[in-house]
């Protein structure tokens, strides 16, 4: 599978995980606690899979970045988090720099 396509299912496994640890309120909720410690575990994975084809800087900078973006839309859709313009903008700034990352790194 493509390196690249494994980073993004990487990246969307670490938003479920993020938000998982709200839901899992301090690993005290049995079923929150464990899909989140899977989706930690298959996050990592695909990573490292991920990072034997591109570079780790690239890899782990993609990768953080589509958490901190999924995790801070999600909070704020389902946590009522600050969703003001600052904030909104800093989002699309991160998005931006993504792209950035993925447009400079060889395929």
């Amino acid at each position: 599978m493509n390196a690249w396509v494994l980073l993004v299912l990487a990246g969307l496994f670490e938003i479920v995980w993020a938000v998982g640890l709200k839901y899992a309120d301090g690993f005290t909720k049995p079923l929150p606690s464990a899909i989140t410690i899977i989706a930690m575990i298959a996050s990592i994975y695909l990573l490292a899979q991920a990072a034997r084809a591109l570079p780790i800087g690239s890899a782990y900078a993609v990768w953080t970045g589509i958490g901190t973006v999924g995790a801070a839309l999600l909070g704020m859709m389902l946590f009522s988090e600050s969703a003001n313009a600052v904030r909104l903008g800093s989002i699309a700034l991160i998005v931006i720099g993504i792209a950035g990352v993925r447009l400079s790194t060889p395929s």
